[in-house]
């Protein structure tokens, strides 16, 4: 089944009297339980993507469907519905909430969709302990390293229980060691089925995903299974 089809995505700016052309007519197909590396130089289109997937953007031109529905022309109201109920967001800086500790984090996703305070808590505590952080729930970002913070972002990612999980350098900001978990964690997401798309500079890194889309100038250069 495909989670993610893209039909001739185009994305274009105006900067002045200049059009830049972000995405050229991109066609991409994702299956259910794929885990994909997106790579390529800087400005070859990698942070559109991505945004465009995410469904922060919309498109100049094309299609996008998300699990079967067409999200490239809904507005931003709906969109936002979109986000919250079908993608989880792992960010390079973590973007938790610094007032909140580990449990309220986890949970606020949880709050948005109107999930009861019993059920909400349940499935924060699970989460909690599948990353490795049962004994971490009351703590706040500031008494967290690094590596447990985005620990804490991908269990928030995963609240609402996602058709795709989108990580932009989720290690860029860790130690190796760190990073190490956390691509161990995401490896685990892989053989539960999860679709994952990581944006990466690191060969590395891509090695470990399923397949690797290459970009540059917009257009998909190399799309090959590792």
């Amino acid at each position: 089944m495909e989670v993610v089809k893209i039909e001739k995505m185009r994305k274009t700016y105006v900067m002045g009297e200049v059009l830049l052309y972000a995405l050229r007519e991109l066609d991409l197909s994702i299956e259910q339980g794929q885990y994909v590396a997106i790579m390529g130089p800087s400005g070859s289109g990698k942070s559109t993507l991505l945004n465009l997937l995410g469904c922060l953007d919309r498109p100049t031109s094309g299609k996008y469907f998300l699990n079967g529905q067409d999200v490239s022309s809904l507005d931003d109201s709906e969109l936002s519905k979109i986000r919250g109920k079908e993608i989880g967001f792992i960010f390079q800086s973590y973007n938790l909430i610094a007032q909140l500790n580990v449990m309220e984090n986890i949970e606020l996703p949880m709050f948005y969709q109107g999930f009861s305070f019993a059920a909400s808590a349940e499935r924060a505590e699970e989460l909690g302990v599948m990353v490795g952080l049962g004994d971490r729930m009351k703590h706040r970002p500031f008494e967290l390293s690094g590596g447990q913070q985005q620990r804490v972002a991908i269990a928030r990612a995963l609240a609402n229980d996602p058709v795709v999980l989108l990580a932009d350098e989720p290690t860029g900001n860790l130690d190796s060691a760190s990073g190490a978990e956390i691509l161990a964690i995401l490896d685990e997401l892989h053989q539960r089925n999860k679709t994952l798309i990581v944006v990466t500079h690191d060969q590395s890194i891509a090695q470990r995903a399923q397949r690797t889309i290459h970009l540059l100038d917009g257009r998909i250069d190399r799309d090959f299974l590792n």
